[in-house]
């Protein structure tokens, strides 16, 4: 298995740059994953394509407002932060713009909202370009920060709370988990009313969403861990659901990437709550305990979120739907349009 087996031609004007309006108008692409079968519908009939008892796992995790501006304490040259995790109360590891001037020691002012400010030091520097920052005080958000908007959006004009879901409540993702975009509150209120059960998980997505696979050989590639937390409430329905025979559906890969993580902690399908670090890397060959259908948005070329996928419906079933999707002019990437493995 290589990268390059997981490329496509994507025209760039497909690449979405605002989402649908209403949220569940959104295209939605149903595969079979097991006999390829295609079909194309809107996103509000997924209703008919779920049955009494299933259960959709969603992540609740909220973006944060992770990209900064500032300026260096000693010059005021400008510099640019992409919070990626929090280590502390006050820690973070970062990205940082430019590089040669955010060395290990450097002292650094970011101007918020109310003439409010914060400054912070560069405590590290690690192999993978990123840093180690650390802030005089906890970071209230409501101050600083703006929503760290994929680099594949140019511009758009969407407001800031398109970029969450509707049920997106806790804090700490610096990307969304996209595939829940597409619910709206009515949308999951019509659901609930035929029987399916909706469950909450977190899960905070990471780097990883965008950063691309340099090596040929993906088992040379490693994943950043990513921080999540799963109640005993939830782990008991879910493991119900697998021991009557009821489907799992994921919403999203990171719904996956968490309840996969932590069956494969147990080495079952059974599910112990918990918390901890996911950086499990699921591609085709992977035998899945949990997940068994998943909601999902069209991901980018030789990434980490298409082998997942093509581990759940094989390779030649995605690249199959993606070269349709592509045909029938589907918005893809984050605020594009979505597919159901089932």
């Amino acid at each position: 298995m290589k990268t390059s087996d997981f490329d496509y031609n994507l025209p760039q004007d497909l690449i979405a740059q605002s989402p649908a309006e209403p949220r569940d108008h959104s295209r939605l692409l149903v595969l079979d994953r097991n006999t390829g079968e295609i079909e194309h519908r809107r996103f509000y009939d997924i209703v008919g394509y779920l049955n009494q008892g299933d259960v959709l796992v969603f992540n609740d995790s909220r973006v944060i407002p992770a990209r900064m501006y500032g300026s260096l304490v000693d010059t005021g040259s400008k510099i640019e932060l992409l919070l990626l995790t929090q280590n502390s109360p006050t820690g973070w590891k970062a990205l940082v713009k430019p590089g040669r001037r955010m060395r290990k020691g450097a002292r650094f002012l970011i101007n918020g909202t109310d003439d409010k400010r914060a400054v912070g030091t560069v405590r590290d520097q690690y192999p993978d370009g990123s840093r180690e920052i650390e802030f005089e005080s906890k970071l209230d958000f409501e101050y600083f920060g703006s929503l760290p908007l994929p680099p594949y959006i140019r511009e758009t004009t969407a407001p800031s709370e398109r970029y969450q879901t509707v049920y997106a409540e806790n804090e700490g993702s610096i990307a969304a988990p996209t595939a829940g975009l597409h619910f709206t509150r009515e949308l999951l209120n019509r659901i609930s009313e035929k029987g399916v059960f909706l469950e909450f998980v977190t899960l905070h997505v990471g780097w990883d969403s965008f950063r691309p696979l340099k090596t040929e050989d993906p088992s040379e590639h490693k994943m950043h861990s990513e921080y999540w937390e799963l109640t005993a409430q939830v782990s008991d329905r879910i493991n119900l659901a697998k021991g009557e025979g009821r489907r799992v559906i994921s919403v999203g890969t990171t719904a996956v990437r968490l309840l996969e993580n932590a069956a494969s902690n147990n080495l079952s399908p059974t599910l112990n709550p918990g918390s901890g670090w996911a950086d499990i890397f699921i591609k085709p060959g992977y035998e899945f305990r949990v997940v068994d259908s998943l909601i999902t948005n069209f991901h980018l070329p030789k990434s980490t979120l298409l082998m997942l996928t093509s581990a759940l419906a094989g390779r030649e079933n995605i690249l199959s739907a993606y070269k349709e999707a592509v045909d029938n002019q589907y918005r893809f990437y984050s605020f594009g349009d979505a597919m159901f493995i089932v």
